[in-house]
């Protein structure tokens, strides 16, 4: 959720003030209701507005602010809603410090009485702005900042990451339980935030903070200690993506961009894995794990469609595998027997529901791993083993280039942990980077948005691996369009959603040559009879061409593959659909990129 960023150093190229709301234009994926920043001079000097970034670009004075240590937060409301009150930074009652958190405290509303009762006074329905009432109260007993920090910190329950300045100080503190927080590290500056491309234009070395520690920057360096103030030594990584990596690139929207960066990321998911030589895939990082007896999947959202479509492949394979809501999964309920390997799927490897889920799995003693896209986060340090999808940074809301990795990665991982491949099934992998780049150069997804755009829902049906990818294609076209859309199981649509076809209700059906296209040719007919328009996204268009009303074309592949390629005419058909109704394609309304809450 919320975007963190903090900075302290000697300003040689620019203020803090610049430094801060440079992090902040980055991280505004992140939450996008408020945002605000304060730096630490002589006194506070705070600045925080309601809206997007533009709205506390116009509230900042025109000259350049002093200062040597400042932070700043983009947020996403869960307490109070968008205002400049409930916006971040928030301080105490004489503006000695100011903190900005990401997460939720949980006991904070008795937190809250208990300070009200000793006179402290608050201005925001926030759950963050107990946090520099707890330091003040330590500040008025003489201790230092790190120590008053400190205390305050051990005061709350939940999920957090906090960093605070205070007036007259260089450093800013921080700490972390679960919810993300990295460092960068610079040459006489230093950074924290919520996500690396915060301050990827500056620099590409990272140390990702672990639940309990603690940092203190200043422009002097960097400390990062343990629960009990005892130093502690971690590694310097170097970042494989770039600052231009995290730009548009000339494209009007990230989400746009990261769909054309597919071909570039599925090669990288593929790179060094699919063996040509022997028709088999390899994947280094998983060398010790053996075949399981079966896969429990957990995720959410997009990264449960994925899971999914990972769990046939594996059943197909002959390992018993489930895919569940990571929110639903309890290992006190869902037998979770020797033998069984969980699989969290998550793009951030933050997401606080997966996580849970996996530390559910590891206290019962279950074997884990993670699929994710941040080498460092949370879901790879705490599980047993990690693969790493490799799609880059992704700025967009909705999440395209790291579905198509997740359903490459799980293919791969399939085939690697059962030890079933072919060579046919090795020549399809490698050849889709050139696919997916051909029905981007080729795709009519444009024409029939434009023709569909003022429908009054989209419906979305599949078979077999083509039905998780149904569920994926309603989900972009309700997250970036606000329309109603729904992806079903072809064979539900009788049971019940079929009262709502009418004329203005296209269906977007994935037939394909292997996903019984007999079957979904009947589903076909079915919605055709009522007046629906068709939109057909197929391998066999003469199969379909006299029942369908519109043809999105993709080449022809292993069956099990298929959805890989389909699933990129139903990101550029939603993609079309939000552009002309003019929508917040990369920021939609009321979500966040990375959700770090339960």
């Amino acid at each position: 959720m919320c975007g963190i960023i903090g900075y302290a150093g000697t300003g040689a190229n620019e203020g803090p003030s610049d430094v801060l709301m440079n992090a902040l234009s980055s991280l505004e994926y992140r939450g996008y209701d408020s945002a605000g920043i304060a730096i630490a001079d002589g006194s506070m000097a705070v600045y925080k507005r309601e809206g997007e970034l533009s709205e506390l670009e116009d509230a900042l004075p025109t000259e350049a602010l002093g200062g040597k240590a400042g932070i700043g937060h983009t947020r996403w409301s869960t307490h109070g809603p968008p205002s400049d009150a409930n916006a971040h930074p928030h301080t105490d009652c004489s503006e000695r410090v100011a903190v900005v958190h990401n997460g939720i405290i949980e006991n904070y509303h008795e937190l809250r009485e208990a300070l009200e009762a000793t006179g402290h006074e608050f201005d925001s329905e926030t759950d963050t702005e107990v946090i520099p009432h707890l330091i003040e109260a330590a500040l008025d007993q003489n201790d230092d900042p790190e120590t008053a920090f400190r205390r305050a910190i051990d005061r709350l329950e939940g999920s957090y990451a906090v960093a605070a300045v205070f007036s007259g100080h260089e450093t800013v503190y921080a700490t972390r339980y679960r919810s993300p927080l990295v460092l960068g590290i610079g040459r006489g500056d230093y950074y924290l935030a919520s996500d690396v491309p915060a301050f990827l234009e500056y620099t590409d070395d990272v140390i990702y903070l672990e639940d309990g520690q603690f940092a203190s920057i200043r422009p002097s360096g960097v400390e990062i200690t343990d629960e009990r103030g005892t130093s502690v030594d971690m590694p310097v990584e170097t970042v494989s993506w770039n600052a231009e990596d995290a730009g548009k690139s000339g494209y009007d929207h990230f989400m746009l961009k990261e769909i054309h960066e597919q071909p570039r990321s599925l090669r990288e998911c593929l790179h060094g894995r699919p063996r040509e030589r022997d028709g088999t895939v390899s994947i280094d990082e998983l060398s010790d794990v053996t075949r399981p007896d079966r896969v429990h999947f957990v995720a959410c959202g997009t990264s449960y469609h994925a899971s999914l479509y990972g769990a046939r492949l594996f059943r197909e394979r002959g390992v018993p595998a489930t895919a569940f809501l990571a929110s639903e999964y309890d290992v006190e309920s869902i037998p979770v027997e020797e033998g069984t390997l969980v699989v969290g799927v998550t793009q951030s490897g933050e997401t606080a529901d997966t996580l849970g889920a996996l530390r559910g799995a590891n206290r019962v003693g279950a074997e884990t791993l993670s699929v994710t896209n941040v080498v460092g986060s949370s879901a790879a340090r705490e599980t047993d083993h990690a693969m790493y999808i490799r799609a880059g940074p992704e700025i967009g809301v909705a999440a395209t280039k790291t579905f198509a990795s997740q359903q490459v990665a799980l293919a791969m991982l399939s085939s690697a942990l059962t030890g079933e491949s072919s060579e046919a099934f090795i020549d399809a992998l490698r050849a889709l980077p050139d696919q997916v780049q051909s029905i981007l150069d080729s795709s009519q997804a444009r024409a029939i948005a434009d023709e569909h755009v003022d429908a009054d829902a989209y419906f979305f049906i599949g078979r077999g691996y083509n039905a998780p990818v149904a569920l994926e294609g309603a989900l972009k076209m309700k997250e970036i369009t606000y329309k109603h859309a729904e992806g079903f199981a072809a064979g539900e649509l009788k049971h019940g959603p079929l009262a709502l076809v009418t004329e203005r209700t296209p269906v977007v059906s994935l037939l394909t040559a292997e996903s019984n296209a007999e079957k979904m040719l009947g589903n076909v007919t079915e919605v055709g009879s009522r007046g629906a328009p068709i939109v057909a996204v197929t391998d066999v268009p003469e199969l379909i061409e006299r029942h369908a009303d519109h043809i999105l074309q993709i080449p022809e592949t292993h069956r099990r593959l298929t959805p890989i390629l389909a699933n990129v005419q139903l990101q550029l058909l939603s993609y079309w659909v939000a552009n002309r109704l003019g929508r917040s394609i990369d920021k939609p309304r009321n979500l966040a990129k990375s959700v770090t809450v339960e």
